[in-house]
This record gives C-alpha cells, sequence and structure tokens, in this order.
C-alpha cells in the first residue's frame, strides 16, 4: 500500500511492522502510568491507524501487560512447577480470600493488586511470593497471612503519622 504526497511516493507499513511498534509503545506507556487504561488504547490506535481491538488483542495476549491501576501493594503469587508443587495454589487461594480479589485484579481501595506468575526465579526457596518486589521465600499460608497483616498493620501505622 502506498501513499502519495506531493509528488512523492510513500510507502505505509505493513501490518507486520506495526505489531512490531504496539509492543515497546504498550511498555512505555505501561512505563509511565503504571498500567494501560482504554484512553492511551485508544490513543495509540490513532497513533499507529490500527484498530484498538488489535491492540487490546496484544496486551492481553502478554502477561506482563496491566490494564488496570496496580495496587500500592503488588502481590505476585509463583506458580512454576517447583511453586505449584510447593503450594503455590494454596497460596494464591489464601490471598484471594484474605483479600477478596482474583488474579488480575485490584482490591476497590486501591491497597493490593494480585497476578499468577509462572516463575519468579526462586525455585530453590518455593514456594515463593513477591510482595512489592521483594520475594518471601518458603512460604505457607500461616505465614503469608502473617506477611499480609504486618503490611496492614505497618499501612496502618504510616497513615496515623500521615494525619
Amino acid at each position: 500500500m502506498t501513499d502519495i504526497r506531493d509528488g512523492e511516493i510513500m510507502s505505509q507499513p505493513t501490518a507486520a511492522e506495526l505489531q512490531h511498534q504496539i509492543i515497546p509503545m504498550l511498555q512505555e506507556i505501561q512505563e509511565q502510568l503504571g498500567y494501560i487504561p482504554k484512553e492511551a488504547v485508544d490513543w495509540l490506535s490513532n497513533q499507529l491507524r490500527v484498530s484498538s481491538q488489535e491492540i487490546f488483542g496484544v496486551a492481553t495476549f502478554y502477561n506482563h501487560f496491566r490494564l488496570n491501576p496496580p495496587g500500592r501493594h503488588e502481590i505476585r503469587v509463583c506458580l512454576g512447577t517447583a511453586c505449584h508443587v510447593g503450594g503455590g495454589e494454596k497460596l494464591l487461594d489464601t490471598i484471594r480470600e484474605k483479600l477478596g480479589i482474583e488474579s488480575g485484579k485490584t482490591t476497590d481501595d486501591g491497597q493490593y493488586s494480585l497476578e499468577r506468575v509462572a516463575c519468579v526465579g526462586a525455585c530453590a526457596r518455593s514456594p515463593a511470593v513477591v510482595l512489592d518486589d521483594e520475594v518471601h521465600g518458603r512460604m505457607t499460608q500461616r505465614s503469608l497471612k502473617r506477611l499480609l497483616d504486618k503490611v496492614e498493620r505497618e499501612d496502618k501505622k504510616q497513615s496515623k503519622m500521615m494525619e
């Protein structure tokens, strides 16, 4: 496909070329905003002249991309082989029950977001949970509840100090 401007023939980018631009642009948007809002998808759709459905398709295919704002505390539960065998699914259930959210969601108060991930690179310390970029290994349901309670206490203490 070509475009003629001022007597000059300019080639339009192919669908494959546009696809290669989508991922880096989505990464940049997420880096700046922490997630990819619908308005950013619409903007990107206009910039690349690609349908917003196509962009959403790319963003939802890769679990690295987030379409909801992250919580103040981000929790990632490893479900790689070692962590799965070690009880990772039970840890995920514990968090779902305690916080009342599903994987890929954020609590209504914006405090926590939950993700299930394929691997955090801590197989020797399985099962592992990553809380705010800190790996916590050899987790049990009990130690996980204590960790979440500790974070909650620290948040309350910090909010009282700011009052």
